[in-house]
């Protein structure tokens, strides 16, 4: 990146009230703490910026990626040449009209379900704990235990890589298993409402509660990782064969196969990113040899 376009996507971003840092480490920005470093990673804070930024980039051909809270990223280790941008705390609000729950793109989803609980709005009970923004979890379509986005979400405002502002009612979304019409497509989500209904807030609660415990039994939540590796490959479970193939456990420098969930890569406190490839790399090669299953990574790559 020049310092022409630096300088140019910066100065936008400082017109339009959007923090930023520059040369920024992507470790620090992704759950998983791995990476190098970029340009910079720019807050967005609206709609309004989100859009402006978009087309000043697209236009003048500067690379941007849309990082989120990063906790289904993989960055590479080295200089990224490219802007990353995440919503900010201005794009972070909650708020309810009757069944509907507005939120931006930058508020945490667990947040998101302790306002629905508190306002006693069932069908989010199975996102308490998904270590994802709104945006990020729309935009894969996040899921666990039995539920997914597509099953509570109601409408996504999103900002397409010309700038331009789109609002996708339900059935545009295209969401199917940890996917939407966003996914590759350049785009910026900016706010979703989802609409729930009227329940009990102990019961409520108390489902949280319960698929909170499972995760803490079950999920190495005590290290860093983007989640679930793999996803999960039609008619198996992308754990089990990993376990079934004697992986658990497996490491590469500071990388390793959770011994608790051999379905989660985990950072043991100084992995890189080309170690944590060479663990994915080798469990998918042992997977496909032993059981002939090709396994997907789920965590988007970005170098």
């Amino acid at each position: 990146m020049d310092m022409a376009c630096t300088q140019l996507v910066l100065g936008a971003a400082e017109r339009l009230g959007c923090v930023y840092t520059r040369d920024a480490e992507l470790k620090s920005c992704t759950t998983f703490g791995v990476g190098g470093k970029c340009p910079a990673v720019i807050e967005l804070n609206g709609t309004d910026s989100a859009a402006e930024l978009a087309r000043l980039m697209t236009a003048e051909k500067i690379p941007f990626f849309v990082i989120g809270r990063g906790s289904n990223v993989l960055a590479g280790d080295g200089f990224i040449d490219r802007f990353f941008l995440r919503a900010g705390k201005a794009m972070s609000g909650i708020a309810r009209e009757g069944n509907r729950i507005i939120c931006g793109a930058g508020a945490p989803l667990s947040s998101v379900c302790i306002f629905a609980r508190d306002n006693a709005l069932s069908g989010l009970e199975f996102a308490y704990g998904i270590p994802a923004g709104v945006g990020g979890a729309v935009y894969m379509n996040a899921g666990a235990y039995g539920g997914e986005i597509k099953d509570v979400i109601e409408k996504v405002t999103a900002v397409d890589g010309n700038g331009n502002v789109r609002v996708f009612a339900r059935d545009e979304l295209d969401m199917s298993y940890r996917h939407s019409v966003f996914c590759g497509g350049g785009y910026i989500i900016t706010e979703a409402v989802f609409l729930l209904s009227e329940g009990d807030k102990e019961t409520i609660s108390a489902k949280m509660d319960e698929l909170m415990g499972k995760r803490t039994e079950k999920q190495p939540l005590e290290y860093k990782s983007a989640g679930s590796t793999f996803k999960r490959p039609r008619g198996a479970y992308a754990a089990a064969l990993i376990e079934e193939c004697g992986l658990k456990g497996f490491s590469v420098g500071g990388a390793m196969v959770s011994k608790k969930h051999s379905g989660f890569v985990i950072n043991t406190g100084n992995a890189t990113f080309a170690d944590v490839m060479a663990v994915i790399d080798h469990v998918r090669k042992v997977v496909k040899e032993k059981t002939g299953y090709e396994l997907e990574c789920e965590p988007e790559i970005v170098t």
